[in-house]
């Protein structure tokens, strides 16, 4: 399909555009209306789907035996399975923000840091689609955790919730939320005629599990190999089984709102996006830019519209996600002053082609804060990454600081716990415990240092050699030249976009308020 650049760096589709023109011509940069969205029997309907903690390895359609995922491999078959896409995050709330804004994490001020506050100056996209016509809803975790009230907002920027529905989960972890049910609700009331944006997100798969729970419902120890960055042990094998019957859930769901769709006769006017906020709860994974942290599962399917049976290889980030919904309804971001950074890649879901498509697309970028409260006075851990198709190269702003957290927290009454009784950015969990259990063993010990461990300023990585990033190339004079073209690349980015961490220090990200528990640690000094 053809395309054009606007003047505000959003790129929209001619078709889609032209359905807007079509409807009105007021396209304008104020509130958008919804007599300027193109007309009514000619919009999708969205439906997002987003799993908690999903890393893009863990989908049955690329091949891990230890998960069977029908709902996102159908959607993945009948559309398009995108092999390269990445979150702007690897932790939920700041991932959620930039999926909902369009824009980086480092552009939404104390939205792009965790449990925190989301300004009212940074439009959302179910918003837009609101003021254009569109029903809108969300079930299940929709924004958060963080305080959307604090900055003056009156509902969560995913929508007016449908959460009525409850059943009784299989496992305990699970939440009682009946996504698929309050799906139903949701289409139920919908206005007659009136296109739809859905937000389903589940709790699933995040921590916590129960313990033995993939064992007990048939699942293999064999079929649950650890990636490389984990020791190959039973409990290690056993965690990612527990791991992976929470993905399916999350996928069971699915399937379920894929048959409402169906039966209702909404299914193929209906664009459907399946993916994740961040990588699974394990240590070197979520809350880290490595491969497994932040490289998502993205599956998007819409009738004939977007021909099916295709894997992309082309790079996407969700904040182009973010620009591909709006230009597939025809509905024009507002621009100035605080315009969508992502790129539309609808050019590539109606392109009928495969592997590269746009090979325009050659980096994408994504960057960390604040994950929990890991550090004495609620300090984050500042990191910016580039990826391109061969190479991830990170940036670690205070390599002084633990990556994991502090290694000792204090108690309740002030003294100190047990040494490596913290990290508290990895999540508590059978993995972590046994790792730190047995970090003296020599098979065992270098996984241990390769989670908490301090890491230097830069970090280069060959991911198509290395996929689980454990061999860092950037002190290797070999890679010198190639280190040096990627730093320059990001660092231009990161200004160019208007990053406080490469214009002025950054230390704005210390001082955003947190609305979760704050543990307390030792000074770096003790």
């Amino acid at each position: 399909m053809d395309s054009i650049e606007s003047d505000r760096g959003a790129r929209f589709s001619v078709r889609a555009l032209g359905y807007a023109l079509a409807a009105c011509a007021c396209w304008g940069y104020g509130t958008p209306r919804a007599e300027c969205a193109a007309p009514a029997a000619r919009r999708p309907n969205i439906l997002l789907a987003i799993a908690d903690d999903l890393s893009f390895a863990h989908v049955s359609i690329a091949g891990y035996p230890g998960v069977r995922t029908p709902a996102f491999d159908r959607v993945a078959r009948e559309g398009i399975w995108f092999r390269n896409a990445f979150s702007p995050s690897p932790g939920c709330s700041p991932t959620r923000a930039a999926l909902l804004t369009g824009r980086h994490t480092w552009q939404i001020e104390q939205a792009g840091t965790h449990a925190s506050a989301f300004p009212t100056r940074y439009i959302v996209y179910p918003d837009l689609l609101e003021q254009a016509g569109y029903w809108v809803g969300y079930t299940g975790k929709g924004w958060g955790p963080g305080n959307f009230q604090a900055s003056g907002r009156t509902r969560n920027p995913a929508g007016p919730v449908f959460a009525s529905r409850k059943l009784k989960p299989p496992h305990s972890g699970i939440g009682a939320n009946d996504y698929a049910g309050n799906f139903a609700d949701f289409l139920e009331r919908r206005p007659a005629g009136q296109p739809f944006c859905f937000w389903y997100g589940a709790t699933e798969p995040h921590r916590g599990y129960q313990a033995g729970a993939g064992l007990a419902s048939g699942k293999r120890l064999a079929d649950a190999a650890p990636p490389p960055f984990l020791p190959d042990a039973p409990t290690v094998r056993s965690d990612i089984l527990d791991y992976c019957l929470e993905v399916e859930w999350f996928d069971e769901h699915l399937g379920r709102m894929l048959k409402l769709l169906e039966k209702a006769g909404e299914l193929d006017r209906t664009l459907v996006i399946v993916t994740s906020d961040n990588g699974m709860p394990f240590p070197r994974a979520k809350a880290n830019l490595y491969e497994f942290g932040f490289h998502m599962p993205l599956a998007i399917r819409w009738g004939d519209r977007v021909p099916g049976g295709r894997a992309v290889d082309d790079l996407v980030g969700l904040v182009d996600v973010t620009a591909t919904i709006l230009d597939a309804a025809g509905v024009r971001h507002p621009g100035p002053p605080y315009p969508i950074a992502g790129r539309s890649f609808l050019d590539v879901l109606t392109s009928g082609r495969q592997g590269i498509v746009d090979p325009t697309r050659t980096a994408v970028y994504a960057a960390r804060e604040r994950h929990s409260s890991s550090r004495y006075q609620n300090r984050g851990y500042p990191q910016r990454c580039l990826r391109t198709p061969e190479y991830l190269f990170i940036r670690n702003f205070r390599p002084d600081r633990w990556p994991a957290g502090d290694p000792q927290a204090l108690r309740d009454d002030g003294q100190p716990g047990p040494m490596h009784g913290a990290y508290h950015d990895i999540d508590a969990s059978p993995t972590l415990k046994f790792m730190v259990d047995h970090r003296d063993q020599p098979a065992i010990g270098p996984f241990f240092h390769l989670a908490v461990d301090k890491r230097p300023a830069e970090e280069l990585f060959d991911v198509r050699a290395d996929p689980g990033c454990t061999n860092n190339l950037a002190g290797h004079p070999g890679w010198a030249a190639t280190k040096a073209r990627l730093a320059r690349q990001l660092d231009d980015y990161l200004r160019q976009t208007g990053d406080p961490r490469v214009l002025d220090g950054g230390e704005i990200w210390e001082s955003y308020p947190r609305y979760s528990p704050i543990r307390s640690f030792p000074p770096p000094s003790e």
